[in-house]
């Protein structure tokens, strides 16, 4: 009896549902083509949530994405709901809710670039002329982000906020054996980036980091610090491979390597927990000036949907066709807005289209 897998789909706001739509259309082709028992039920999270239910994460939604295998998120949030509190915008009342609620500790952010592709990347051609394949490991529940107190102090003649960096060993030796994990199965090279020369935090990390990497010898440890290694991806990104980051050097690094690709709008996401049920994301925000024009990049959100099929589901296969035919279809010179010279491309949906027809040709 084939099993059957059921996806939680969040579009959320902005271009979400636009590129959620492109994702949507390629798991019905899938479902079609290896005859697949895939269920998908959509739900509402963020802003859009705020403004239909009261509440940026709806029970039903919640509830809904316990009963999955799986969630594809969209994206959250906009310039309409910032002037709620910061514990009440859609970003942190429901995205940092849910990673919390599912222990999603560990995000994996790839930034991938071909050598035929090499002219995308806002870098001169000499430095990514060989291209490059890195992966983040970002730890996704620790840090800065959830440290306690965090919060803003008015006093008589006083007026400041304080938020508090935190972490645990056994967070950091959860994240590094990821890390070590991953790139047993890449190229055996992990950078851990920390700023030991300052923080507390960071100094535990790097010890903590060394005696993990002692257990996978094969591997190759360095350490930078945040400030250089921000410096170094830019001067040469090739000679990286996983790296290793806490959570609030994770969300810069990671999005470093993905402006790198051509366009954070080609930067997938997967948010997982030990027991590898996973939130996949695009890296990119909601993108409000150009929602609803038809021209945001879908395949970030295409690539989330690979990730979910390899990680939650273990269908390497689709994940890789998937994979190859969004390079493939970059290769062929089809550009969205964002990668293109603005005069010249091709719109959401015919992105989304052109990768299933090479999906349907290569299968």
């Amino acid at each position: 009896m084939k099993k059957r897998y059921k996806i939680a789909i969040l579009p959320g706001d902005g271009i979400g549902p636009e590129v959620m739509n492109e994702a949507c259309k390629i798991i019905k082709i899938l479902k079609k083509k290896f005859n697949l028992m895939i269920e998908t039920q959509e739900y509402d999270i963020g802003g859009i949530a705020i403004d239909k239910h009261g509440t940026a994460l709806p029970k039903k939604t919640l509830k809904g994405c316990k009963k999955s295998d799986a969630i594809l998120l969209g994206s959250i949030g906009g310039p309409k709901w910032n002037s709620l509190s910061p514990k009440n915008r859609p970003e942190v009342s429901s995205l940092l809710y849910i990673r919390k609620y599912f222990n999603f500790f560990v995000n994996l952010r790839p930034s991938l670039l071909l050598n035929k592709l090499n002219y995308l990347s806002p870098l001169k051609k000499k430095i990514v002329k060989k291209g490059f394949d890195i992966l983040c490991v970002r730890e996704l529940t620790g840090g800065i982000y959830f440290g306690k107190p965090s919060k803003e102090i008015k006093k008589k003649n006083q007026h400041y906020a304080i938020d508090t960096t935190i972490y645990n060993k056994y967070e950091i030796k959860r994240i590094a054996k990821i890390a070590f994990q991953e790139a047993s199965n890449r190229n055996f090279k992990v950078t851990s980036i920390d700023k030991s020369n300052v923080l507390q935090t960071s100094k535990l990390w790097r010890k903590t980091v060394d005696k993990i990497s002692k257990k996978y010898p094969k591997v190759k440890l360095s350490h930078l610090y945040f400030d250089n290694a921000v410096m170094q991806i830019i001067k040469n990104p090739s000679k990286f491979d996983v790296i290793l980051c806490p959570n609030l050097i994770g969300d810069i690094i990671s999005d470093e390597c993905g402006i790198l690709t051509g366009s954070i709008g080609m930067l997938p996401s997967a948010s997982l927990n030990e027991k590898g049920f996973g939130l996949y994301e695009p890296a990119g925000g909601s993108a409000p000036d150009i929602q609803g024009k038809n021209i945001a990049n879908p395949i970030a959100q295409i690539l989330s949907l690979s990730m979910l099929l390899k990680h939650s589901f273990n269908m390497n296969n689709l994940s890789n066709l998937i994979n190859y035919s969004v390079q493939k279809t970059l290769l062929k010179g089809f550009q969205t807005y964002d990668i293109s010279d603005k005069k010249k491309f091709i719109t959401t949906e015919q992105m989304g289209n052109e990768i299933i027809k090479s999906i349907i040709q290569d299968y």
